[in-house]
């Protein structure tokens, strides 16, 4: 075939994208200088489809509450009783941390990092999520005491 000895021109073939002889005699190559050479490297779910939470951080949330008492839309109460923003409404999912809160804030929100958390209770205010306030509206109202039951005596 014109290429002399046996070995020549061995190991320039193509088979379908990969080079020949991976898997036999130059499977030491592969383990030390390509160990990924083989193998399904998983499906990446694209950016369209994999939705990121839309967030808001405290020091955002302060501003919020000031800029929507300015412009009345949430109403200001007298002595120090805390605001009331439903982050869900105005299309926030999550409350993160960063930032410094200056009055107290009741926040709905689906859900928060564990430091807003602390710093909301720190400044007077609290979190309410999805579950507590569906809990809150399903409650029952409380009965009257059943202390003394009449009950017929044999």
């Amino acid at each position: 075939m014109g290429w002399g000895q046996v070995g020549q021109h061995r190991k320039h073939g193509q088979k379908g994208g990969r080079k020949v002889g991976r898997h036999k005699h130059l499977w030491s190559y592969v383990l030390r200088y390509e160990p990924n050479y083989f193998g399904k490297t998983g499906f990446k779910t694209p950016q369209s489809i994999r939705g990121k939470p839309n967030t808001i951080n405290i020091s955002q949330l302060d501003q919020l509450a000031h800029k929507l008492t300015q412009q009345k839309q949430l109403t200001k109460t007298k002595g120090r009783k805390p605001i009331v923003i439903d982050l869900t409404a105005l299309g926030y999912q999550k409350l993160l941390a960063t930032g410094k809160l200056t009055k107290p804030i009741t926040v709905k929100v689906n859900s928060y990092s564990k430091n807003a958390a602390k710093k909301i209770q720190e400044a007077g205010g609290q979190i309410l999520t999805e579950k507590q306030t569906r809990k809150k509206t399903e409650e029952k109202p409380e009965e009257t005491d059943k202390t003394e039951t009449e009950t017929p005596k044999d």
